[in-house]
């Protein structure tokens, strides 16, 4: 076996110090990612950014807290559809379009968490004007939230839709 002395022993050690640096850094990302689970916090902060989002009409916001995979079933005097992600960012966007004075807040509630998604209870309350007239929408749902780079997003949305 050879022996290193000087500057080929130097140049060996700092080779593997770097593989080891590297190999630990991995390990610890690693280790990050899967140590990321679904909180509650995290929940209610999905609700609090869209609010924000929806009552300052910020589509690209939006799109942030939907997943791509999204599927969102709607429900109105037994009528149903079911919208993807493109879907439903063109119906809000529509809306807004043709309303004034849109209002958008969101109550969650009975959240259930399973590692890296929560399905939880949401109730949100919609209002605009049209037409000179004001229209109320309550919209009841079960969703299932994602976790997506430390943020919840929409995964899924089953909802009843109701006009007042």
């Amino acid at each position: 076996m050879k022996q290193l002395w000087g500057k080929e022993l130097l140049a060996l050690l700092m080779k593997s110090a770097s593989v080891i640096a590297i190999a630990a850094a991995v390990s610890t990302m690693t280790v990050s990612a899967q140590a990321a689970t679904m909180t509650e916090a995290l929940v209610q902060n999905y609700a609090i950014a869209m609010k924000a989002a929806a009552n300052n009409q910020n589509i690209n916001q939006v799109a942030r807290l939907v997943s791509d995979e999204a599927l969102i079933s709607l429900s109105r005097k037994g009528k149903s559809t079911s919208l993807d992600k493109e879907a439903y960012l063109k119906l809000l966007q529509n809306s807004w379009g043709n309303t004034s004075n849109y209002r958008y807040d969101i109550n969650v509630d009975n959240i259930v968490i399973s590692g890296g998604q929560a399905k939880a209870n949401v109730t949100t309350y919609e209002s605009w004007v049209k037409d000179g007239q004001k229209v109320s929408f309550v919209t009841t749902s079960r969703v299932t939230l994602a976790l997506s780079t430390d943020d919840a997003i929409l995964l899924r949305a089953v909802s009843q839709v109701t006009i007042n």
